[in-house]
Formats: C-alpha cells, sequence, structure tokens
C-alpha cells in the first residue's frame, strides 16, 4: 500500500475513533450524571477506580505489548504465526486476572458492605470481562492492520450502548442490586464486543470482497492457534519485540493509571472521595480520550508503516521521510494548540462547568481547583501522546530495551512524587505529579526525535512553536475570560453565568479565527486529511 494511501485510511481511523471516543464520553458522562442520583458516591468511587482500575491492568498488561510488536511493520507478513503469537494474549489475561483478582479481593481495603454490597461479584466479573475480551485480540490486530474502520465504529459504538442501556435499566429497577449492576453490565459489553468482531470475520472470510482485497487470512480456521510442520509456532522477532514493549507497558502502566495505584493500594483518598475524583478527572480528559488517544493509536499505525523501525534517516525512502515529518509537524502543531484552548480556557469555566454536570457535590471544595489543573495536565497529554507514538514506530529493539530503564527510574519517582503531593495537596496532588511525569516523557521523546532527524534538514520540532500573534491572543482570552469568571460566575444567577459563557465564546472566536490567519499549513493538512 503506497504511503499516501495509508496516511488517507490512517486518517479515516482516527477521526472515526474519535468520534467513537465523543461518543463513549458522552454516554459516560450522561451515565455518570444518571446513577449520582440513584447511588451513593462510594459505590461509584468503587466501580471507577478499584474495579476499572483491574479490569484496564489486566488488558493492558496481557494486550499491549502484543498489540505493538504485532501491528509493527507492513501487513505482508505470516500471518499464522503472528496469529499465534496473539493467542498468548489469553492465557496471560487468566493469569494477571486470577493473580490481581486475588489481591484485590484479599490485601486491600473492601468497602463496607452496607455502603458498597457485592463487591467479591464485581471483582470476578470485571476480571473474567478482560480475559472474554482477550478472546478477539486476533481479530482487533488484523482489523486494525487492515484499517477496517467501519468495522471499529460499529463493534464499539454496539457494546457501549448495550452496556449502558443495562446499567440505567438496573439502577432504575433494582438500585439495591449494588455491584451486582456494573458487574453484568462489564460482561455484556465484553460479550457483545467480541462477538461483533468474529461475526464479521466469519462474514467476511471466504468471501468475494475478501478475495478481492487479497486478505492474508482465507479461512476462520485461521483465525485459531496453527501448528506448521518444520516452522517455529510463532516468529521470534516478534516475539523478541513483544517481550520489549511488555516491559516497556508494565512500567507505562504504572505511569498512566499511577493516581489510581495510589488511591487503590496506599488509601490516601476513601471511597467517596475518589468517586468524586474520578468524575472530575473523567471530564477533565473529555478532549485527551476523544481526541489525542485516537490520533495516538491510529498514527503509530501510520508511522510504523511508512517509516521502517531502527533505520536511520537516510536509508528510509525519502519521499516516505518527507510525508513522515509533515505529518509529524502538522500534529504536533494540532495538539498543542487544542492543549492550549484547552488550558486557557479550561481555568475560567471549571467551576461552572462542573456545577452545571454534579451542582455543588462537585462545584465546592477542591473539585473546581483540580479541574483547572487538569486543564494543565491536558497540555501535556496532547504533546505527549504524538511524540511517545513517532518515538514507538521508529525506536529498535535495543532502544526500547534502553528506554525501559528510563521508565524504571521515572515509574519510581512519579509514585513517590504522587505520594507526597497528595499528603500535602490532597487529589491536585496527583495531578502535578502526572504533570511531572507527562513532561519528563515529552522531554526523552522531543531529544529523541532531535537526534533522529540531526543529520537530515528536516525540522518537525517547529510543529511545537505557535506563532508569536497567536500566543498574545492566547494569554488576552485568558485574562479576560479571568476577569469574567471573578464578576460573573458562578453565585450571581443564571444571567450572569450567561454573560460569562458569551465572553468566553467570543473569546474563543477570537482565537479560532487567529488560528485560521496565522496557523494556514496546519488548516490545510486539516482540510485535506
Amino acid at each position: 500500500m503506497a504511503a499516501q494511501d495509508v496516511l488517507a485510511q490512517t486518517a479515516r481511523l482516527a477521526s472515526s475513533s474519535a468520534l467513537l471516543q465523543v461518543l463513549f464520553r458522552v454516554v459516560t458522562f450522561a451515565l455518570n450524571a444518571f446513577t449520582l442520583r440513584y447511588l451513593s458516591r462510594e459505590l461509584i468511587g468503587v466501580v471507577n477506580v478499584r474495579l476499572t482500575l483491574l479490569y484496564s491492568t489486566v488488558v493492558f498488561l496481557a494486550r499491549e505489548a502484543f498489540r505493538r510488536a504485532c501491528l509493527s511493520g507492513n501487513t505482508k507478513r505470516n500471518w499464522t504465526k503472528t496469529i499465534n503469537l496473539l493467542w498468548l494474549t489469553v492465557p496471560l489475561g487468566v493469569f494477571w486476572s486470577v493473580f490481581l483478582g486475588l489481591v484485590w479481593l484479599h490485601l486491600l481495603e473492601v468497602p463496607d458492605p452496607s455502603v458498597v454490597p457485592h463487591y467479591w461479584a464485581g471483582v470476578v466479573a470485571f476480571g473474567l470481562s478482560a480475559v472474554i475480551e482477550l478472546l478477539g485480540e486476533p481479530c482487533w490486530v488484523l482489523a486494525q492492520a487492515h484499517l477496517f474502520v467501519r468495522l471499529k465504529v460499529i463493534a464499539e459504538s454496539l457494546s457501549v450502548v448495550s452496556k449502558c442501556i443495562l446499567t440505567i435499566t438496573l439502577v432504575i429497577l433494582y438500585p439495591q442490586w449494588g455491584l451486582y449492576i456494573f458487574a453484568l453490565a462489564q460482561l455484556l459489553y465484553a460479550t457483545v464486543l467480541v462477538m461483533c468482531y468474529v461475526t464479521y470475520f466469519v462474514m467476511f472470510l471466504g468471501s468475494p470482497e475478501a478475495t478481492k482485497k487479497s486478505f492474508p487470512v482465507a479461512r476462520v480456521k485461521a483465525l485459531l492457534p496453527n501448528f506448521v510442520e518444520d516452522e517455529t509456532f510463532v516468529n521470534w522477532k516478534e516475539a523478541r519485540l513483544t517481550w520489549s514493549f511488555f516491559k516497556q507497558s508494565f512500567l507505562k502502566q504504572i505511569l498512566t493509571e499511577g493516581e489510581r495505584y495510589v488511591m487503590t493500594f496506599l488509601n490516601v483518598l476513601n471511597f467517596g472521595d475518589q468517586g468524586v475524583y474520578d468524575i472530575v478527572n473523567n471530564l477533565g480528559s473529555l478532549v485527551a480520550r476523544f481526541i489525542f488517544l485516537p490520533i495516538e493509536e491510529s498514527f503509530y499505525v501510520f508511522f510504523a508503516k511508512v517509516l521502517v523501525r531502527g533505520k536511520a534517516v537516510k536509508d528510509q525512502k525519502q519521499d516516505d521521510v518527507a510525508m513522515a515529518v509533515n505529518v509529524l509537524e502538522s500534529l504536533l502543531k494540532l495538539v498543542l494548540l487544542i492543549g492550549l484552548t484547552i488550558t486557557v480556557f479550561g481555568y475560567a469555566y471549571s467551576q461552572l462547568a462542573l456545577d452545571i454536570y454534579g451542582g455543588s457535590m462537585l462545584s465546592s471544595g477542591t473539585g473546581p481547583d483540580l479541574l483547572r489543573c487538569y486543564s494543565l495536565y491536558v497540555l501535556f497529554l496532547a504533546v505527549n501522546g504524538v511524540t511517545e507514538c513517532f518515538t514507538s514506530a521508529l525506536m529498535c529493539k535495543e532502544e526500547v530495551d534502553r528506554y525501559n530503564f528510563v521508565m524504571l527510574a521515572l515509574s519510581f519517582i512519579f509514585l513517590c512524587i504522587s505520594y507526597f503531593l497528595t499528603h500535602w495537596y490532597g487529589s491536585i496532588g496527583f495531578i502535578l505529579a502526572n504533570c511531572f511525569n507527562m513532561g519528563i516523557r515529552i522531554a526523552h521523546s522531543i531529544h529523541y526525535i532531535y537526534d533522529y532527524f540531526k543529520e537530515s534538514t528536516y525540522r518537525p520540532l517547529t510543529g511545537l512553536l505557535p506563532s508569536p500573534f497567536l500566543v498574545m491572543v492566547y494569554i488576552i482570552s485568558g485574562v479576560i475570560t479571568g476577569f469574567s469568571e471573578v464578576f460573573l460566575c458562578c453565585d450571581k444567577g443564571w444571567i450572569a453565568r450567561l454573560l460569562h459563557i458569551g465572553v468566553g465564546t467570543l473569546c474563543f472566536a477570537a482565537t479560532v479565527v487567529t488560528i485560521f490567519c496565522t496557523e494556514t499549513k496546519l488548516i490545510h493538512f486539516v482540510r485535506s486529511q
């Protein structure tokens, strides 16, 4: 597949993934707002922090490294061996599910049964749902590698909608069921997701469409583990790369979910405060999840396909290098401007957003300050996602191994900083520690990118330099909206709130117009892709 075709399909995949994330987050917000009126903060805290952490840890440790390794390079490979390797995620998932499930049940603090009933059922169900989801991993990687955009949209949309419908129904009819509600909903989500992928490939494989596309897998049976005489069971190059990524993914999971591990294992916040923190965290991470994460996942595939891992710039195809540099520079500028916009306007509108969403329970206390800090953290997330996806796609095995040592040291420092900052500043300390963590990771990635291109004429890091006039507009907008919040929000009635929103709308419009006038290269990239 030509590099231009890969770019076009990757852009569509990123756009579709972004729309999916919009759906997921909107549904999640609506679900949280709904359940807050029926269930306790403690129950929401256990589900959204404790049990979700169990689920995310199992699936991340079991599959992330396999995904990274098996999506590297082009689609012309021995897919039998790749699929065999991917099936190893299932026993790995069973191991992590059982091991971590025992930790969650016997070593961690157990919630009060009168406040959060059926905790054991929740642990079992969330661990089991992780294993069920891993059964569809070969299908997911095949679909991602061949850029099956529509399949991903349909599968993930159906699974999320099914989960939410069941949750709302059970919350209304049987609120006393407690964690049984979320356990059943999580199992339904995993089952629907896997069945969508399996059903699609059962119908697709062997069809005229698959033959026309010369799809590398011809039969449904080929999706199962297969032994080939006189050949190894897996591709050992992929397996070694998987091991390198596994060591890195273990550390990356600690860094990504560090605050939840600190909350879970060190009990620095009670379950009610964890519930509030998670709701604010979800609101703050809206843009990060529905824009930055799809961009990172999709353009990792693009960079891995267009550029050859471990090769210097001079040894790559120069047309592909030029395209990759243009994409990297444009992506850096895009996420930087989105992050700056969230940081500037998030400061003045955090309290209003929380008051509208959850009332005084969220808008009083540390909630607004927590969301303001998260607005700054979004800027770090934005830049780190793109820089790290590029470096992950280009680093050879030895470089990945070296980076693992950096991540190991960073993980230890991050956990220590999280613990102390939380004791000093409460839940805000988690956000400050995450900013430090992301800052170090960004510095490492920028250093790698600079070294990679320093012998060439390409300078993709210029994407991190917005125009001075645009920076001035951001500063003026931040000052105006800050004064607007002081004089118009949030205890002066709805007329004052609407005026505050109007001021922000005008400042935002001025910022967007400035972006269109000063960042013409970025606008052309977005319109064309």
